[in-house]
């Protein structure tokens, strides 16, 4: 087992050969923390997602430092130079354009080689989006689901926007702001448009929205809007009274098929059964697409 002490690096920072992964504020710039500061002003070098981004602290807070670019674009080549900088006794610090890096970013991988190679690593917190937005919400918080940015293949797509329809957890996902209207027409479909839900805008920026009751709200509420700014969305899971037994479950599939051979279409009989019994048409949709397949 291998097992480090680290306290000695927290008495007098930066230390040589240390990863530092240091949380950068969300948009206001006043959340960065003195530690943070510290941390930025004194390492050998800053591996930055967007060296512009991390130059806009260093302005506000007067001081210069090495930067290197570390991105999606350029992590294969620059994770073997990170690597040799620390072994060689030089100390870094990973930031990312905003928040905690590695979350939705290459950094993730970077601390994982670096503990590979026996590296130390110390994280030094900062403001976070999605725990920003879950305390800002309201909406459970003790348990709760980060899926980050959706993948777009459809299928991967349809199988998390599923599984987010059936949970009793608090859902947490990040949007671009051109993509947010298609994301709020799926979270309709599979969830039903009277689902919980808040859009968080800007989140510390000047121009913060905080927006939604439920989804349809949301949606009516964008209608003709451009969307602009960074998007964090959150869900409220489903309550676990509400949830349906497996002997519901065996019933519906009965009265679907019952439906379909009285001469209804698979999208007629979802829609009545949707109605019926307070669910979306896809849960519906899914549930004999899902028996189908079995049988098949």
């Amino acid at each position: 087992m291998n097992i480090k002490s680290l306290s000695s690096h927290k008495s007098h920072e930066p230390e040589r050969s240390v990863l530092y992964i240091v949380g950068t504020p969300i948009g206001n710039l006043n959340d960065i923390s003195f530690r943070a500061l510290n941390i930025l002003k004194n390492v050998s070098l800053i591996a930055c997602e967007d060296t512009r981004q991390t130059k806009k602290i260093m302005s506000k807070y007067e001081f210069t430092n090495n930067l290197i670019s570390f991105n999606k674009h350029n992590s294969l080549n620059k994770t073997s130079k990170i690597i040799g900088d620390l072994n060689s006794g030089k100390s870094v610090a990973l930031v990312s354009d905003a928040g905690m890096p590695s979350i939705c970013d290459p950094g993730e991988e970077l601390i994982r080689d670096a503990k590979s190679n026996g590296i130390n690593i110390i994280c030094i917190p900062g403001p976070c989006a999605a725990l920003t937005a879950i305390a800002s919400s309201g909406m459970p918080s003790s348990k709760f689901t980060f899926e980050g940015f959706l993948p777009r293949k459809k299928s991967e797509r349809e199988e998390i926007l599923l599984e987010i329809s059936k949970s009793e957890k608090t859902t947490i996902i990040f949007e671009s702001p051109h993509r947010l209207k298609k994301l709020l027409g799926e979270l309709k479909e599979f969830c039903g448009g009277g689902r919980e839900i808040q859009v968080f805008r800007e989140l510390t920026k000047k121009f913060e929205e905080h927006l939604g009751k439920d989804i349809d709200e949301v949606i009516e509420y964008l209608e003709g809007k451009v969307v602009l700014g960074e998007i964090t969305v959150v869900i409220k899971g489903i309550d676990k009274k509400n949830r349906k037994s497996e002997f519901d479950e065996i019933e519906l599939k009965k009265e679907i098929y019952e439906l379909i051979n009285a001469g209804l279409n698979l999208s007629e009989a979802s829609k009545y059964l949707a109605k019926k019994n307070n669910l979306t048409k896809r849960v519906i949709y899914d549930m004999y697409k899902n028996q189908s397949h079995l049988k098949n």
